[in-house]
């Protein structure tokens, strides 16, 4: 049947005999029948959003998602982004670093994640060299925010500040990415804590300010001391997500498959809790990780570095 545009009035059914309304029967359990639609409509997520949320002190909850349920999934538990990273390298197709992975890779889980959420911002990360030149990481760029992102996220800072200015004013939002870089893994000779003496920490904070500087709207700090980070994000203009960062961030972001122990064949990093392992459902690990990012109780000082 065609929609005619107008008003359709839908007749009543007589409720019959023994019906649940009927005070000689058994009453249902309001409970049973509850669903997401009583719950108060939460405002989607907007960039702007992200630096109202560091004014407020409002810490994010960000995690990575590859497919629509899992996204769906988060987007019930209140995550405020999700980032679809290059990490699914790594943990969804099996490679041994995120090098591999393509703009074709992104983009594909970019547009399955998009169609999972309503409320959280989505994050599609840059390829390695796919921001190698400004025309590569505009075409790049554009390809994610019509496969559903928001905003784009890149590694560096260098010669990255020219790509983030020239992204910038050609209206895609940019999240800066410092610390450990996995795309510089060969160049850095592993995964190691980044910013650990003095120069090398100083180094990281020039860097957070110029990034912040050339228009990026957020900063992933990955594996940097704990101080290391608490100065950057006190100092830094824009929102700072940690991961092994250290509690004082103003966001904290993990990967979907270390949040929930997955063993995905990889050395498990120290900044890594399992939200799964006291039991309970996926969506319980992904409110236990929303719930202590908020109130503070994550990272501790177990998952964090010195």
């Amino acid at each position: 049947m065609r929609p005619t545009g107008r008003s359709v009035l839908i007749p009543r059914v007589a409720r019959t005999r023994g019906a649940p309304d009927n005070p000689d029967l058994p009453q249902p359990d309001p409970a049973v029948y509850t669903t997401h639609a009583a719950e108060p409509p939460r405002k989607p997520w907007t960039v702007p959003m992200l630096a109202e949320a560091k004014h407020a002190g409002r810490k994010l909850v960000m995690l990575t998602a590859y497919d629509a349920t899992f996204a769906r999934c988060m987007d019930d538990a209140g995550v405020d982004l999700v980032l679809v990273g290059d990490s699914l390298g790594m943990v969804v197709q099996g490679q041994a670093s995120t090098l591999p992975v393509t703009v074709d890779d992104i983009a594909y889980h970019t547009a399955c994640v998009a169609r999972g959420l309503s409320q959280a911002l989505l994050v599609s990360d840059l390829p390695f060299q796919a921001d190698a030149t400004l025309e590569r990481a505009l075409e790049a760029s554009t390809r994610c925010l019509q496969a559903g992102a928001a905003m784009v996220k890149l590694e560096g800072a260098g010669h990255k500040l020219d790509v983030i200015r020239f992204l910038v004013e050609r209206e895609i939002p940019v999240c800066a990415h410092l610390g450990l870089t996995p795309q510089s893994v060969l160049r850095l000779g592993g995964y190691k804590v980044q910013g650990r003496d003095e120069r090398a920490a100083a180094r990281l904070h020039e860097d957070a300010l110029a990034v912040a500087a050339a228009g990026a709207s957020l900063l992933v700090l990955e594996c940097v001391p704990s101080k290391v980070a608490a100065d950057i994000t006190a100092t830094c203009g824009i929102p700072t997500i940690g991961i092994g960062a250290g509690p004082r961030c103003d966001g904290q972001v993990l990967v979907l498959h270390d949040l929930l122990g997955i063993n995905t064949g990889h050395r498990r990093p120290k900044f890594v809790k399992d939200f799964l392992a006291d039991g309970g459902s996926v969506a319980d690990a992904f409110r236990a990780f929303a719930d202590a990012v908020r109130e503070g109780r994550f990272p501790d000082a177990a998952h964090s570095y010195d």
